[in-house]
């Protein structure tokens, strides 16, 4: 993890610190640390780093004035689980996680004082028992439905969030149309959600249902090159 200043007008300043995750070692069949995403909390407090091969979460604090990070906790995931995406719900108290090796995901409670993880236990993605990679955790913006893309599978398996974020329900998987949905996001307006399929060189829009967050197909999938991530705007 590499922290940069942001100059005043706007390019990226030298870098002020650099981390390594070395500790706890690579889960079963990984080759190395796999620092996958990087986050910060809601609160703004801390910045969550998600090693796909460490099976950790990391948490550190940002001290704005040096520029460095500080490391005040890790969560681990049982032994090639292979987390790959952290999603906040908007209440702040609960996240999501993508495992990427073992497909599943996993409900966390996120302890806004120290900014630590307590990973619960995982659950199904929907996928079946055919191979199948989850990548993106999609929360809704006023939290009741959550959304996992499936690359294998090539679904998007729909969540109902329950109990103030503590817990997901599935509810269905739908078909992308593509192949390998690496990434999913829904416009400003909240009507449509797109899924970036990388193997199929296409994009799938969806509209999605006010009230349910149930997905049905808009128009074909469109031709994009190799998309990995879309932006609507």
């Amino acid at each position: 993890m590499a922290v940069h200043p942001i100059e005043p007008d706007g390019s990226l300043g030298e870098r002020t610190d650099l981390v390594h995750h070395s500790w706890p070692p690579p889960g079963p069949g990984q080759d190395g640390p796999h620092a996958h995403q990087i986050i910060t909390s809601p609160d703004g407090g801390h910045v969550l780093a998600v090693d796909l091969g460490n099976d950790t979460v990391y948490t550190y604090r940002l001290d704005q004035r040096s520029g460095t990070l500080g490391q005040v906790g890790y969560a681990s995931l049982r032994p090639g689980a292979g987390p790959r995406h952290l999603a906040f719900h908007p209440g702040g108290g609960f996240a999501y996680l993508a495992n990427e090796v073992d497909d599943t995901i996993v409900v966390c409670r996120y302890h806004r004082r120290t900014g630590r993880l307590t990973p619960g236990t995982p659950q199904a993605t929907g996928s079946g028992t055919g191979r199948n990679y989850p990548a993106e955790v999609l929360v809704t913006a006023d939290g009741p439905v959550a959304y996992l893309a499936n690359r294998g599978h090539n679904t998007i398996t729909r969540y109902a969030v329950e109990s103030g974020g503590a817990a997901l329900r599935l509810l269905d998987s739908v078909p992308v149309g593509g192949d390998f949905p690496r990434h999913i996001a829904v416009d400003p307006a909240r009507r449509l959600l797109f899924a970036a399929n990388q193997k199929s060189a296409s994009v799938t829009v969806f509209r999605v249902h006010r009230r349910t967050g149930r997905l049905s197909a808009a128009q074909p999938p469109f031709t994009a090159p190799v998309p990995v991530c879309v932006l609507p705007v």
